[in-house]
């Protein structure tokens, strides 16, 4: 007899992209089409290897020195030296000053990971270990906070009415929420919205959040995808940094690199001073440690040869152009299909202004299903759709399927 049987252990409902990736494959219908996962496909609905990773790995390939030995804890330190100049800029003071402490990690999740384990442990709490997440976000967000002790509380952040920013309410949270609360802000390419806060609006949030002493704790998994631009993305963590918010950054190579398999990201925590930055990495060290050891070397490798040469981190912004300008395209597209061609009723400018690979569409639920059920169109139950599965062959034929549900026609 088992010590154990574990039958009171709960069953778990799938993760609700994975199960949507898989109803799709299980599909047989020609024309089906894939708008869930967060994924870069190219205008043949393709994966696409960047073609400077190909050059990056051939580099590795032909290294007489390449070992596999293990990586530091923190990771790479020329993978981390990069990175963090990367997002905060080669000129940033944190950096010059000796006060951003860099972490390699398990791509975006492993630095929201340690990042939020590093605040539940070590952040000076006034009142219940709590986090402002923008409703809606990434819905890992959620459950990863909550394994380290932290509750979620959401702050106004969409407007389903204008399909835009609830900026009035945004605000209104960051003023009433206690002192020193933590707030969870995406860098740029809000997911799953595609709305982001404009220059102005972002300098306004600085300055309520300097105001309330509140911790800003960005998530940045686009850089350079959302606008094509690495330098552009960059500009609201950088903003912060310079005007002097407390804040951490988690940044992932998934999308920018298209290294969604090989996991590498990174923490950047910014503490005031160098002396409190050699106590954070300590730690830092400590929790990594007894989580993952070392951090993997390949993803770091690649993107590290990439951040550290003049001519391939060249070739990496035509590439980085490539996709978003595709993805951008994509936008103007569907919107001149929507409101020319079949003038959809409704407007669809939110299209065009939103950023990033995904959109909300502003349709319910009950359509979302419909687009499902009837033309073998894959989305999230909420309308957003990843603009990434979108492409030349089938844009029309999502257009017009889109037509027809809003009209009710089906």
């Amino acid at each position: 007899m088992s010590s154990e049987t574990w039958e009171d252990v709960p069953l778990a409902p799938p993760d609700s992209i994975f199960k949507l990736t898989a109803a799709y494959k299980a599909d047989t219908f020609p024309q089906k089409v894939n708008l869930g996962v967060g994924a870069y496909r190219d205008d043949d609905n393709k994966p696409w290897v960047l073609p400077v990773i190909k050059k990056a790995t051939q580099i590795l390939l032909n290294d007489p020195n390449l070992d596999h030995e293990y990586l530091p804890i923190t990771g790479l330190p020329e993978f981390t030296a990069g990175a963090v100049k990367l997002i905060l800029g080669a000129d940033s003071p944190a950096i010059a000053e000796g006060r951003a402490v860099s972490v390699q990690t398990i791509s975006g999740t492993g630095a929201n990971h340690l990042g939020a384990l590093f605040l539940s442990r070590f952040y000076q709490w006034d009142a219940p270990k709590q986090i402002y997440l923008s409703n809606p976000t990434w819905a890992n967000h959620h459950a990863i906070f909550k394994n380290v002790g932290i509750q979620p509380i959401d702050y106004p952040y969409y407007d389903p009415a204008t399909i835009g920013l609830d900026f009035d309410g945004f605000i209104g949270t960051l003023q009433s929420a206690a002192p020193r609360s933590v707030f969870l802000l995406h860098a740029c390419a809000h997911n799953p919205t595609g709305v982001d806060p404009t220059r102005d609006q972002w300098k306004h949030i600085a300055e309520v959040i300097i105001a309330k002493n509140h911790y800003a704790f960005f998530d940045c998994a686009y850089q350079g995808f959302a606008s094509g631009d690495l330098n552009n993305d960059a500009w609201a963590v950088r903003y912060f940094v310079e005007k002097g918010v407390p804040m951490l950054v988690c940044q992932s190579f998934a999308k920018n690199a298209g290294l969604y398999g090989e996991r590498i990201g990174a923490l950047h925590i910014v503490p005031p001073t160098k002396d409190a930055a050699n106590r954070v990495k300590s730690q830092l060290s400590v929790l990594q440690r007894s989580e993952i050891s070392n951090p993997p070397s390949y993803g770091a490798r690649l993107v590290s040869l990439i951040l550290n040469d003049s001519a391939l981190f060249a070739d990496w912004n035509r590439d980085i152009k490539t996709m978003a300008e595709r993805i951008i395209f994509m936008r103007n597209e569907l919107y001149r299909l929507l409101t020319e061609e079949l003038k959809t009723p409704g407007s669809w400018v939110h299209i065009i202004n939103q950023i990033g690979m995904f959109s909300f569409t502003g349709i319910n639920p009950s359509q979302s299903q419909a687009l499902i059920d009837t033309f073998h169109i894959y989305l999230t139950a909420n309308g957003r759709i990843s603009m990434a599965g979108l492409n030349t062959h089938n844009i029309r034929y999502f257009a017009e399927s889109l037509d027809k549900v809003v009209r009710g026609q089906v």
